[in-house]
C-alpha cells in the first residue's frame, strides 16, 4: 500500500541519483547512459524549474489539447516596459501559475527591459507551498529569435544555464 509523504521538506531530499523525476527540455539525447536516451530532471525542484520555463515561453493556443495553456510574453518585447505593461505582464504570470501550477506561491516578480534589442529579463522567486522557508529562483530572457536564453538559479544562488545539451548529435 502506497503512503502519503508529509514531511515537510520531502521535495529537498529526494537527491537518488538513481531516480529520474522528469524529461530536460529541450530534449537532448544523454549518450551511454544507464539513465535512458534522454536528459533527465533528478529532482523536483529541477524538474518545477524546467516546467516554469516552459511555461513562460509558451505561447496561449501552442500546446495541443490545452489550448489556453500559454502567457505570449513575446508580443510585450517591442513594447515600451511601461507600469501598466508591467503589471498585466505580471497579472498574467500569477493568473496562468494559479491555473497550471497551484502548488507554487510566486514570491516576486522582476521585470527588466534589456538595452534597445528588444529583450525582457523575467526573474520569478518562488517556493512550494508545502515548504514556505525554501525559496528557489528562475531566470528567463525573452528575445525576438526563437529560442529564449534562460537561468535556473537554486535557492543556493548556483546557476545552470537553461537548455546546456550533453550531446549535440542529432536524433
Amino acid at each position: 500500500m502506497a503512503l502519503a509523504d508529509r514531511r515537510t521538506n520531502q521535495f529537498i531530499e529526494d537527491t537518488d541519483s538513481r531516480v529520474s523525476v522528469g524529461i530536460q527540455f529541450p530534449i537532448g539525447r544523454t549518450p551511454n547512459s544507464v539513465d535512458g536516451y534522454f536528459n533527465t530532471t533528478k529532482t523536483t525542484i529541477d524538474s518545477i524549474k524546467n516546467n516554469i520555463n516552459l511555461l513562460l515561453q509558451t505561447n496561449i493556443g501552442e500546446r495541443v489539447f490545452q489550448p489556453t495553456m500559454g502567457m505570449s510574453l513575446r508580443q510585450y518585447l517591442f513594447e515600451p516596459l511601461t507600469d501598466d505593461i508591467t503589471a498585466q505582464i505580471e497579472n498574467n504570470i500569477v493568473d496562468m501559475f494559479e491555473k497550471w501550477m497551484p502548488f507554487l506561491e510566486i514570491q516576486e516578480i522582476t521585470l527588466t527591459k534589456l538595452d534597445d534589442l528588444n529583450r525582457i529579463n523575467i526573474k520569478l522567486i518562488f517556493n512550494i507551498k508545502r515548504t514556505p522557508d525554501t525559496l528557489n529562483t528562475v531566470q528567463l530572457t525573452l528575445s525576438t529569435n526563437d529560442t529564449a536564453a534562460g537561468q535556473i538559479v537554486g535557492g543556493t544562488g548556483d546557476g545552470v544555464p537553461f537548455g546546456e545539451t550533453v550531446d549535440d548529435t542529432p536524433l
